[in-house]
């Protein structure tokens, strides 16, 4: 079951968007298209109806990680806004994104146009993400259950990749599966701070790569979960 605003709750929420925007700014966030996308995601829906919720919505527009079920998280908005930015998404590329979870990076990417492919290992939340989505009208994504560090290599190669966990190593089958010229962004690092890391596959067997920066994210786990 889905959570549903009156008319004039999805106003106040309107505004609360329009304030995060302007925080994203201040915080460095430049490029339009991004920060247009986040004007237009509903955050507040992508939690689940349940008593903890008013709670919750109290801070669906602060820039925090919020709990969503399955251990995992939303990401702080700032955070979601960056890779996004870093990503330099092209309206028309296919995107293959590792960690679905609630959908909220997945629908930032639909807004910016891209042709997402999305993969979650946590059962329950792929379950719930495959209907929420379409719900409030995100029907552009394709999403899948398995393991991120497998990547979708049946549907590769793609023109840009996000991973949206912290993985301790760069998995060589997400490196195989994106295309000369693409940029996947990973946030590396076992502890409980990763580095963002950025990437460019310049030749079949070249990268260039850039360090962009220290986030927190929940691990990136392989293989599925039930």
């Amino acid at each position: 079951m889905f959570y549903k605003v009156s008319s004039e709750d999805e106003y106040l929420y309107q505004g609360k968007r329009k304030r995060l925007v302007e925080q994203l700014k201040e915080k460095g966030i430049k490029d339009l298209p991004v920060l247009n996308a986040i004007s237009k995601v509903p955050r507040h829906l992508f939690f689940d109806n349940t008593t903890s919720r008013p709670a919750l919505l109290d801070h669906a527009y602060s820039d925090k990680a919020l709990p969503i079920g399955a251990g995992q998280t939303i990401s702080h908005p700032y955070t979601v806004a960056f890779q996004s930015e870093q990503l330099q998404v092209i309206a028309g590329e296919k995107i293959l994104e590792v960690g679905t979870g609630c959908g909220y990076q997945t629908a930032v990417l639909i807004e910016l146009g891209a042709k997402v492919f999305s993969i979650e290992r946590q059962k329950t939340l792929f379950d719930k993400t495959k209907l929420f989505l379409p719900h409030i009208g995100y029907h552009a994504a394709r999403l899948f259950y398995g393991d991120g560090y497998k990547g979708l290599p049946n549907h590769a190669p793609f023109d840009k990749i996000i991973v949206t966990a912290g993985a301790p190593y760069i998995p060589n089958d997400l490196l195989a599966q994106l295309k000369i010229g693409g940029i996947m962004l990973i946030p590396i690092g076992a502890g409980e701070v990763q580095e963002m890391t950025w990437l460019k596959r310049t030749s079949e067997s070249g990268f260039d790569k850039k360090i962009l920066g220290n986030f927190k994210f929940v691990p990136l786990l392989q293989n599925k979960a039930t």
